[in-house]
Parts: C-alpha cells; structure tokens; sequence
C-alpha cells in the first residue's frame, strides 16, 4: 500500500493534500502501517492536518473529511487530568513553538464505541519539517494506538485514588489534593476548610445488621454527604466510618457551621436497610487554612482534634479548631485518670433540681444530677467528665450507681414526687439493662410509676427493632420514660409515634433568648408543645432563667419548667430541709429578662485604640459583648478593637465603665464555635499578618496587622494600662 500526501484521501491507501506521486521508500512505510506497526499523520504550515494514513482512519472508522483541514489541536484532544495521567504540555502549545513532539497521548473521539465509551488513545511522536530555505512547512509523524493499555492503566489509577465501596475519592487521593491545593494556596492566599467526619453508632450497625448491611449504609452516607456538598467541595472515604470534605475558598465560619449542621441533620435521618431501618448520627471536626495549618499534616491534625472534641461534647454536633483544643487533649487525658479514682472512691455526688408546675409552683419531680468535688481541681463541671465517662465506658458504672442512689433518696420525699435519672446510650443499650432497673427497684422498694428514665436522642443511633424491645421491656416493668432534649442532635418525630414516652423535654437552646425580638423559638416551643399534648405527653421547658422567659413558657402551655429561675442542683440534705413541711413549694425568682448567654472567662487578650495595643484581662464574653479589665481612664463612648487572638478581631465600643473595668458591646455578633464558645465569622489573614512582618509560624494572642504600632506609636496613650498581675 502507498503512502503519499495526495488529493484524494482515498487514493494510495491514504488521505491528503499535494499529488504528488510517492517515492518508492513510501511503499515500505505503507507496508509497514498494513503490519500494524504504526500509522502516520502531516499537518501544514498552518497546523492544520493534511494527511492520516488509512489505518488510522480506519482505527477511527471516521470518513477522511471529517478531519482532514482542522487543525491539529481540535483532532487530538488533551488529556483530562485524570489521577495517574502523563503530565505535559498542550499539544498547541507545542506546535505553536514548533518542538519536537515525542510521547505525546492524546485522545480521539472514535466513530464505533471503543474501549473508553468511543474515545481512542494515541500516543504521538512527530518533527517539525522546514525546506532548504528554513521556511517552515509543518509537521511529520507517527502514531501508536494505545487504547486497551491506555484504559487499563487508567482504571489502575482510578481504583488507586478512588473507594471501591463508595465511589468517593480515598483516602490517598484526599492526600495528594489536599497537598496541591495548600501549596498552590499559600502562592495565591487562598484559604480552604476541611471537615473531618465521624459516624456514630456505626459499628452497633455493623454488629447488630450484619456487615453488608453495613457497607448499604456507608454507600447511602456518601450519597447523602454529595447531595448536601454538591459542587462546593470534594467528598471522601478515608476508611471505615470516617469521612472527609475539601472545600476550597472557604473560610466564613458561620456559612461552614450551617453546612456542617445540615450535614449532621441529614446523616442522623432514619435509613433503610434489607427492609429494616437503621439510624447514626455524626460528628464533625473543622479546621480552615491558612488560620489553623499550612500544610495537609498540620490542617489534618487540626481536623482531627476538632472532631474529637466534638464526639467529646456529645456526638452529633460539629466542632471547629482552636488552639485551646491542644491543651484540652492533655487535660482530658489526666482528667480521666482522676475520675477513675474518684469513681472507686465514691467521691461523685447526686444533687436534685426541682421540675415545677409553673401555674401552682408546684414541685412535680426532681432530676438526678451528678456532681463531683475534686481535691485539686474543686468543682469539676459535667460538661467536662460526663464524655470522658463515656468514651471510657465508665459511664456504666456511674449510671449503675445513679440509679440507685436516686432511688433510695427519692423514697424519702412525698410519694407524689417522682424521681428523674439520665441514662446513656451506652448503658441503655448494654444486654441487660431491664433487669438491672427491675433489680434496683426490688431491692428499694420505690414504686416503678415514681421512676422517670430520661433518655437523649442518641440511643436510637443503631438498629431502631432492638431500641423499640427495649422501650417495650421497660414500660412492661411500669417505669416512666422521658425524651431528653428534643430538638437537638438527631431529631426526628418518628421517635414519637410508637407512643414510648410519657415527658418530652424541651432543650434549652429554644428557651434561652426566646423572649428576643424577632427569635422564631417561641413558635418553635408552641409547635412542640402541641405535638406533646396530641400525642398524650407532659412537656417541660429546660433552663429557663429569667422571669420573662417563665411568663413565655408558661403561656405557651409548658406544664413543667426546669431551671435557676426556682432553683439549681441541690443535694438531698437541702432538698429534705428546704421541703420539711411538705408543701412542695417552690417560688421563682430570677432577673427580669433574658441576657445574652455569656461564659465567663479569664484570659489575657489585647485591645486596640487608635494606634495604640493594651493588654486586657478577659473576663467573660457572649455573643453581642464582652467585659474587660485592665484599663483605666477609658470614656463610655470609645471606639475600640478587642484582639481575640488568632486573627479575630472584633470592633466594638465601651458602653459601661468602672475605675479599671469595661464593659463592651460588639458591633457585629459573635457565633458559636459548635463546642460551648463563641468565635467570629471571619479572620485576619495570616498572609496580611506576614505582610505586616509576622511570621505565620508566630501567631498567638495578640497577633494582629498593626502590631507595628507596637514599635512606632504615633500618639501619647489615651488609656492607663495597669498591672495585670498575670
């Protein structure tokens, strides 16, 4: 077969442009292209392709019209960066430098379906030709049809960067974006968030389910987890139950809380398994570059701390990384050794907060709190060993001892009164858990109708059959059954309908505030108060503390109320002589409205008045202000900057003052950190701190852009700086 650059495409076994008759050599390389060796292609000076042979055509089954005059860039497609793919330059790009062209794939859209849905894959070498007088005529070559190896090494890639079971990337490719990316970041300043997910309950699935019922499960998560990220970010499996999200160009923490509280919601919703249906919950973990980490190591480990912090305060929430968290991992740590000690030594204590009728002031129950009084530490807070109980299993025993501990003091008050005990998922879920209850009321006598079991939402993470037996197993032994802050974490009404609970409680997050112009809390605290009476239930309103958010309650139909506005946690000595008349009663008292939730604080930070920096004393901090000490001489009406910390700068103004005491209020709110504290939506740039001559690896408190004022003031101070003694 001859080989030639012809008029006719078809002529001479191949297609192309010039008539010239072929030297005899061009045979050779004809029968070279017939032995499947190779196939050969021509462009003209323009890069335009002037001839294919006849395999290739062939190889294409595409008329040779159909390419002959396009230029060369728009026949052979670039590659899509594919992971595992070659990297190289455009093909344009190179015949527009007339390079050499050698080991160059490409891509071709093929007339018949081949290999890769009717793509081809060569592999191209060519030179450029010039004539004796250097004037460029275009390019000569060869190809290689490479598609089945092409194909198979892509799936190698492929099945290399993504998860078998889920279709999302792994953890390996996670690895290597979240690498680029931040080094690609840092030249242009960009940030980026990664959360890190946890499944809760997974393995009571895995255990209870079986493990095919198992993977349905993570298939279903990693469905749910794109539908709610979409194109905002990459979703991956790194494994087990964890999961990760790469969002790039994100670095508002109030739009990253939202996304990782409708990740949370959506990921606790009931699923269907082999006809049965199944509920986890998660935890997430955020940590933003550049703020919190520069590389993947430091972001990742920034992640991961966050996570655990969030599984540490109750699961089902999301937790964003502060630098206290590093100090906060060792202090658990040693906690935990110290509350295994106080556990044996019977050092934690109950104590009793009254749930009052709010028309009578009746009191109708007490709740059973623990308390626990360290040697070293003093009052230790539940917030802070009740999950450290949990995750150490300890929790069993200390709700073992609650029981019956409650129990025997309840038979002391009026036998109207009844007694309200927390249990755990951990223990409500251990085998045996009915009996243990049967068992602790024989042995005291308390009448099972006195006893409420108060239970979260998170038991019901798991296989809901096993739940729902266990439900029916306690109501046959005639205790009362409590839901524990509803509205929260993994919320759902089908908990309700199989009628287990006799008391819905209302969490105190859609109390506090609730009397705010605007909050949309009291209609949520109608709805569910009328849902509780449809369904037969007596509802309490959690943590009121003032009296305009008692009134609310009440006249939204509350029939209990929890909370310092009769009383806090008292230990059953108060309770008996607080109550020896028996009247039961309880009058409220309390401020008259709601202030902001503020948690006091005792930390140095800075503040900023025109060119001046002061450090002040922190002493406690909500939402909308903050109080400081540490000045004197400071006007109300001044304009300042409080400096967090970190890049959270906050503009603010003193609205209250005392001699070396003021109080802030801020500009612009504050929003939760997801773990109890409270943070600003957005940050200072590390990158602008750098520029100002701060080194990124230096930030701490009082890091900030203007921290040259430090070394050139340009005005006496207006402020007296006194002596913090810290």
């Amino acid at each position: 077969m001859a080989l030639g650059f012809l008029k006719s495409g078809k002529q001479n076994g191949g297609a192309g442009f010039g008539g010239k008759s072929l030297p005899g050599r061009a045979a050779v390389l004809g029968e070279v292209e017939e032995l499947g060796i190779g196939m050969f292609w021509a462009t003209d000076a323009e890069g335009r392709l002037s001839f294919l042979s006849q395999r290739a055509l062939a190889d294409l089954d595409l008329p040779a019209d159909a390419l002959i005059g396009k230029p060369l860039s728009q026949v052979f497609s670039e590659i899509e960066a594919e992971p595992g793919a070659p990297q190289q330059r455009a093909i344009g790009f190179k015949i527009k430098a007339r390079s050499r062209i050698e080991e160059h794939v490409v891509a071709l859209a093929a007339g018949k379906p081949g290999a890769e849905e009717g793509t081809r894959w060569w592999r191209l070498n060519g030179r450029p030709l010039v004539d004796a007088r250097g004037n460029f005529l275009g390019y000569r070559g060869s190809a290689v049809d490479i598609t089945s190896q092409y194909a198979h090494e892509m799936q190698v890639a492929r099945q290399s960067q993504v998860d078998e079971l889920t279709g999302l990337a792994n953890r390996r490719k996670l690895g290597e974006r979240l690498t680029a990316m931040l080094a690609a970041f840092r030249v242009s300043q960009r940030s980026c968030a990664l959360m890190m997910l946890d499944l809760d309950r997974f393995k009571h699935v895995n255990d209870t389910m079986g493990h095919p019922a198992g993977d349905d499960l993570l298939r279903q998560v990693a469905e749910r987890l794109k539908g709610i990220v979409k194109d905002n970010g990459e979703v991956g499996r790194l494994g087990g139950d964890e999961f990760q999200v790469l969002l790039p160009d994100m670095d508002d923490r109030g739009v990253l809380g939202e996304l990782a509280n409708r990740i949370v919601q959506s990921l606790s919703q009931p699923y269907q398994i082999n006809g049965r249906r199944a509920i986890i919950g998660t935890s997430v973990g955020i940590a933003i570059a550049p703020y919190d980490g520069i590389d993947a190591p430091e972001l990742t480990s920034a992640a991961d701390m966050a996570l655990y912090a969030a599984k540490e305060t109750r699961g089902g929430t999301f937790c964003f990384f502060t630098s206290e968290l590093r100090d906060a991992a060792s202090k658990t740590a040693e906690l935990g050794d110290r509350l295994r000690d106080a556990v044996d030594r019977g050092e934690l204590k109950l104590a009793y907060q009254p749930l009052v009728d709010p028309v009578t002031n009746q009191v109708r129950c007490f709740e059973a709190l623990l308390r626990w009084h360290d040697e070293d530490e003093g009052a230790v807070s539940p917030a802070d060993f009740i999950p450290i109980a949990e995750n150490d299993n300890l929790i069993i025993r200390i709700g073992e001892m609650a029981l019956r501990q409650a129990c025997n003091d309840a038979l002391q008050w009026p036998e109207s009164i009844h007694v309200a005990v927390n249990v755990s998922a951990k223990q409500f879920t251990r085998p045996g858990f009915c009996k243990s209850v049967a068992q602790v009321l024989e042995i005291t006598g308390l009448p099972p109708a006195r006893l409420e079991l108060e239970i979260t939402e998170s038991v019901f993470v798991g296989d809901i059959e096993e739940v729902d037996a266990i439900f029916r197993d306690l109501k046959k032994l005639g205790v009362r059954l409590a839901l524990d802050d509803f509205g929260t974490g993994y919320s759902s009404l089908g908990y309700l309908k199989n009628g287990h609970f006799d008391k819905l409680k209302i969490d105190q997050s859609f109390v506090r505030g609730c009397t705010e112009n605007g909050d949309t809390n009291p209609a949520i605290i109608t709805a569910i108060v009328a849902l509780a009476k449809a369904l037969g239930m007596v509802t309490v309103a959690e943590g009121v503390e003032a009296m305009d958010e008692l009134g609310l309650v009440r006249d939204r139909g509350a029939d209990l109320v929890q909370g310092y506005v009769y009383s806090p946690a008292i230990f059953q000595e108060e309770v008996l002589d607080k109550f020896a008349d028996g009247t039961m009663l309880v009058e409220p008292s309390g401020p008259p409205r709601h202030r902001s939730e503020r948690i006091t604080i005792f930390r140095k930070v800075g503040l900023i008045h025109e060119d001046h920096y002061y450090n002040v004393i922190l002493r406690n901090l909500s939402k909308t202000g903050a109080r400081i000490t540490g000045l004197a001489g400071v006007p109300v009406g001044t304009d300042v900057v409080l400096d967090l910390g970190h890049g959270q700068l906050v503009v603010s103004r003193v609205v209250n003052a005392s001699e070396s005491s003021q109080g802030l209020k801020f500009e612009t709110s504050l929003i939760s950190d997801g773990s109890g504290g409270f943070m600003t939506r957005h940050r200072i740039s590390p990158y602008s701190l750098a520029e100002a001559g701060i080194p990124l690896a230096a930030l701490g408190a009082g890091a900030f852009p203007l921290a040259k004022w430090r070394a050139a003031h340009k005005s006496p101070p207006a402020f007296i700086q006194l002596d913090l003694g810290v």
